[in-house]
């Protein structure tokens, strides 16, 4: 069995919760700990992309990273593609796994009691300290329970991939691209290992969430 799929999965994975991480966490802490006008629109942008088809998603995301889009055309300016490459992976697991990240980070700082940040306050504690020493803290199970849900949906993605980075194939085909590609081509015991393989390394993940969150309680 050729293992390649499962590490270029791993590394994709890898980036794309990165990115979910230092672009997810500021906005589960604005759900989790303001209100402001949008607030409820805000959290409608963060689902939709949970619910969407996947090709409708990725149709639109397309069109934005093609050399023709907005996005896309620019890059290209500078020799950088986007659609139909790894970085496209990277970018449709990061979308794909960023809903779920900011929703499950958002339930764990709605948690976090108001009166410990209203005391560090009357310390002269200012806002980006608070969040760190007080708000970060009382809330970074629901943060790490988040990261790893998001890593999981990162690995596992593959109706968004399809569609803005193409049928990858070779040094760069992801596992559930090269699952596909095993049972359109009749190879049932081929991707039955690498299915095996995805499903160990979830399973494992989610096991230790499940651990987490019964640390909480």
């Amino acid at each position: 069995m050729n293992l390649l799929p499962v590490w270029v999965s791993l590394q994709v994975a890898a980036l794309a919760t990165m990115l979910t991480l230092l672009t997810g966490l500021p906005v589960a802490w604005a759900l989790g700990r303001r209100r402001f006008p949008g607030h409820g629109l805000a959290e409608t942008a963060v689902i939709l992309p949970l619910v969407l088809p996947p090709t409708v998603l990725g149709y639109y995301l397309l069109v934005l990273i093609s050399r023709t889009g907005p996005i896309g055309g620019f890059l290209a300016r500078f020799g950088v593609d986007l659609a139909f490459t790894l970085r496209a992976a990277v970018l449709a697991s990061w979308i794909g796994a960023f809903g779920l990240f900011v929703r499950a980070a958002q339930s764990g700082f709605e948690l976090v009691d108001g009166s410990l940040e209203d005391a560090a306050r009357t310390l002269g504690r200012s806002e980006w300290a608070l969040f760190w020493t007080v708000t970060l803290p009382l809330a970074w199970r629901a943060v790490l329970a988040a990261t790893v849900v998001a890593f999981c949906r990162a690995m596992g993605d593959f109706g968004l991939t399809l569609v803005v980075a193409g049928n990858l194939r070779g040094p760069d085909q992801t596992m559930p691209l090269a699952i596909y590609d095993q049972v359109q081509g009749n190879r049932l015991d081929l991707a039955n290992e690498l299915s095996l393989v995805t499903l160990g390394l979830v399973g494992f993940l989610l096991l230790f969430v499940g651990r987490l969150s019964r640390a909480r309680r």
